[in-house]
This record gives structure tokens, C-alpha cells and sequence, in this order.
């Protein structure tokens, strides 16, 4: 029986990685707990122009009916009595995609402030696995500090920067790449892409 996937997003530019990834995840029949920061909310509305409401999240809107395969849990960003707060619910992982500079400062320090942080700070003292996809540049050096201190901790630092050896056709080619990066560290099976050293034919 697979283990279910803690999955944040914050209020980074980057929010069609996380709807691809939230879609991903679902497909395969994984279970998710998902939680979304208000700031978030406010990139899911600039980016992908749709509306999420926090209070009474429905996911339909972002992700859409193909996606419920897997099963999805919700849980308020204040909510600190939803069981990802605490180490004794096991999961296969977390992932808070995108990372914003706030939220990765909040881990670094231990200084969490809703339940996002508080379950990154619950992953890194099990020792469970810990994906941070900041998307931001240039950085500053308190930003690479902060980096280097979540690195050290035992997070898995991934920038969403794109590839571009696997035959990109579309902004979907590029999006998928970051996923499947993402899916690579969960130990998730997946085709997302053509691997470096495949057979690739470009028209």
C-alpha cells in the first residue's frame, strides 16, 4: 500500500507546475493532502485565472472531474489539528510547489506559522522526504543561505528550471519536465518525458 503525499502550494509564480502535479499524483491513484497559503490562492488567480476558495475548497475549478482517481484530503492552512501537523501520520513524502521565499525562510528557521510550515518542519525531524520547488530570480544570498540551511536539514532543494534536451514542443513539454523531476525524487513511476541518453527524434 503506497504511503499519501503531502502537497503545499504558496504564493510563488509557478502554479501550472503545481495543478500538473496535483494532476499527476491523482491519475495514479495516489492519495494527496493538500493544502494551499492565501498568497497561493492570490498566484493560482494571476496565473491559471481561476478562483479557489480556502474556506470551501473545491477542486474541480483546478484540476477538473479526469483527475479523481486518487483520493484528495483538503486542509485549511490554519488548521494545525489536521493530521499532517503531526509526525505520527505517516506519508511518503511532502512536496510545496511552488516555494516561495517566505515559506522557505519559515523552514529554514523553524518558524512555522500555519500548517504548510509546520508540516515541513514535521518531515524534516522524521527524517521523511522534504521537495521544495522554489521559482524565483535572481537570488539573494539570504535566500541561498536559507537553501543551504533546508539542504543541510535534509530537504531536497528543486528550482523549477525546465530542461530542454527532451524534445520541447510546448510550454506543456517544460511544465511536465519540472513534474517529472519532482515525481523522480518521490520514487513515482512515470513518462512524463524522454530521459537523457533515449532515442529522440525531432521533426
Amino acid at each position: 500500500m503506497t504511503k499519501p503525499i503531502v502537497m503545499a502550494i504558496t504564493g510563488a509564480s509557478g502554479a501550472p507546475y503545481a495543478r500538473r502535479l496535483l494532476e499527476v499524483l491523482l491519475q495514479d491513484r495516489r492519495e494527496v493532502h493538500l493544502v494551499i497559503s492565501p498568497a497561493g490562492q492570490q498566484v493560482i488567480q494571476q496565473e491559471l485565472g481561476i478562483h479557489v476558495d480556502l474556506e470551501t475548497f473545491d477542486p474541480e475549478p483546478l484540476i477538473g472531474e479526469s483527475s479523481f482517481v486518487g483520493s484528495l484530503h483538503y486542509h485549511h492552512y490554519d488548521d494545525f489539528l489536521a493530521p499532517i501537523a503531526s509526525g505520527s501520520h505517516v506519508t511518503g513524502g511532502m512536496v510545496i510547489c511552488p516555494c516561495s521565499g517566505g515559506t522557505l525562510s519559515a523552514i529554514a528557521h523553524a518558524g512555522s506559522n500555519n500548517l504548510i510550515q509546520r508540516a515541513a518542519e514535521v518531515h524534516l525531524k522524521e527524517r521523511r522526504k522534504l521537495i521544495l520547488v522554489p521559482r524565483e530570480t535572481p537570488l539573494s544570498l539570504p535566500q541561498l543561505d536559507n537553501m543551504r540551511r533546508c539542504h543541510e536539514a535534509g530537504a531536497v532543494i528543486l528550482p523549477a528550471m525546465p530542461g530542454w534536451y527532451h524534445g520541447v514542443r510546448t510550454l506543456d513539454d517544460l511544465i511536465n519536465f519540472v513534474v517529472a523531476r519532482i515525481l523522480d525524487q518521490l520514487d513515482i513511476e512515470h513518462e512524463l518525458i524522454q530521459r537523457w541518453g533515449d532515442v529522440m527524434v525531432f521533426d
